[in-house]
């Protein structure tokens, strides 16, 4: 329930809320992925969630410096998206009995997680574009094509590793 009802007077103070939720997604994506990686068996996906940890820890401090700019601070609002997808991702990780379902498992999650910044990032790209923040636009745009780029990624690796988690029951 929410106890402060805060009214968005603007495109400019839409656009800021919007960056401080990405902050807390990238955020807590930084938190989340070692855990990944720790509980990934396959060895092409733990680099890849080795890798996107690096890239992520990047566009953290991308949106610092465009909140930093805008806002005078970046100061990150909880994503409860990103809250309630990893709480899947750690449910469904723990419920796979075998590593290649558990694989598999965090595969889906992950590009559930892509996905959905896919879509926030793109949103917050266009107001961007809008408000006449071009730098900030091409920064947004830098951020769009890596979480596509991991989601394709994840992919390949999903090709590989889902006939392995089929055969696991059999």
């Amino acid at each position: 329930m929410k106890l402060v009802i805060e009214k968005l007077p603007d495109l400019r103070a839409l656009y800021v809320k919007q960056l401080r939720l990405l902050l807390s997604a990238e955020e807590q994506i930084v938190r989340g992925l070692p855990v990944m990686i720790e509980t990934a068996t396959d060895s092409q996906l733990k680099q890849a969630f080795r890798s996107h940890l690096q890239e992520t820890e990047g566009q953290v401090e991308r949106l610092r410096t465009i909140l930093n700019r805008i806002a005078g601070e970046a100061e990150p609002l909880k994503c409860k998206v990103l809250a309630a997808l990893i709480d899947e991702a750690e449910d469904m990780a723990q419920d796979s009995a075998h590593d290649a379902v558990r694989d598999a498992a965090l595969i889906a999650s992950a590009q559930r997680i892509e996905h959905y910044e896919i879509a926030a990032y793109g949103a917050v790209r266009h107001f961007a574009h809008v408000l006449g923040r071009d730098s900030d636009a091409e920064t947004l745009n830098q951020t769009i094509h890596e979480e596509g780029h991991a989601d394709h990624l994840l992919t390949s690796i999903a090709e590989r590793v889902n006939p392995i988690a089929r055969k696991a029951a059999a």
